[in-house]
């Protein structure tokens, strides 16, 4: 198997990773620290691209680490997080990541672990870190079922022509449940990040798989973004309690660090509305703001990553 190149990535990586690219060359200490932060389950095999956790019986996460690693030794692989749910009857993957390589890696990992390939593959939304890589569970003509939802399908569609896309669309207007046999899994449409977002949730113990709406002790990115939107949705998910929370990126969390990120998002907020009121530009008020410090760090990858979440929230308010 090939370590995922630059070039591939770059076409492959439309939307929330492309920014990443050039901090993996000269990530700080700092940066794998907080990607590679204390696992919330037990690790059972760790890659230059992620760390693999089992959380409870039947499910598994993955932790992608690519500031771990270099772009030779294929930490790119997968770049986003994602997990492994296996019931009596079937084999849920979470996530197409960033690469082919990437998704038949973990396919292969769930067949190490339950003896089954998957037999499902959803995705929490449309951007390529996510997505790119779907043809991987298609391996040696393995037969999967890919879901996600009408939006998701369209966009990627939209930005890469002749990407390999989901077969089965998910109700956008209501939730579903996936019976993988003794284990339910609740898939629930949602948006903010992008306009393509779901969320699934495992139950007993209760896992939750959130996508890019929920980031842990990384800025998000807001390039895609409905500000608002993302906000009442992990309001929402902070509402229901739950032993774990899984972000797009970063470490998997538990309540306190949810409700940091919420705070994250309600501060951005309050320093678009004010810059607003005041007619200042966005990119004026993003030099001047910063997260407070008692929420604790949030790496940035690229230094206009406020000024896109002051832009996003200012096209909102004046839309």
């Amino acid at each position: 198997m090939s370590p995922l190149t630059r070039r591939a990535f770059v076409a492959a990586a439309a939307g929330c990773s492309g920014y990443l690219l050039a901090a993996l060359a000269g990530a700080t200490p700092e940066t794998r620290r907080l990607f590679a932060a204390q696992p919330a389950g037990t690790p059972l095999r760790t890659e230059p691209w992620g760390r693999l956790e089992r959380v409870a019986d039947g499910v598994w996460i993955l932790i992608s680490t690519p500031p771990g690693g270099s772009m030779e030794s294929g930490a790119m692989r997968t770049f986003s997080n994602g997990g492994i749910v296996a019931g009596r009857e079937a084999v849920l993957a979470i996530e197409g990541f960033a690469s082919v390589e990437g998704a038949q890696w973990l396919a292969d990992q769930a067949r190490r672990l339950t003896g089954r390939w998957p037999s499902h593959v959803v995705l929490t939304h449309c951007h390529g870190d996510h997505s790119a890589g779907l043809g991987g569970y298609h391996a040696g003509g393995a037969s999967v079922e890919l879901l996600g939802t009408a939006a998701t399908r369209e966009l990627i569609e939209r930005r890469r022509p002749g990407a390999v896309v989901p077969e089965t669309l998910l109700p956008a207007d209501r939730a579903t449940e996936l019976d993988l046999g003794g284990r339910q899994v609740r898939v629930t449409p949602r948006e903010g990040h992008t306009a393509s977002d779901l969320t699934l949730e495992v139950s007993d113990p209760r896992v939750v798989f959130c996508g890019d709406l929920v980031w842990i002790g990384v800025f998000p990115n807001f390039v895609d973004a409905t500000p608002s939107r993302q906000t009442a949705h992990v309001r929402a998910l902070l509402a229901r309690p739950a032993a774990l929370w899984v972000p797009g990126h970063g470490s998997a969390a538990h309540a306190a660090e949810l409700r940091n990120f919420l705070i994250l998002l309600e501060s951005i907020e309050d320093g678009a509305r004010r810059a607003v009121a005041r007619g200042v530009p966005a990119a004026e008020a993003a030099r001047t703001w910063r997260p407070d410090a008692a929420l604790g760090e949030w790496v940035r990858f690229s230094d206009d990553y406020y000024e896109v979440a002051f832009r996003a929230w200012v096209r909102e308010l004046r839309s």
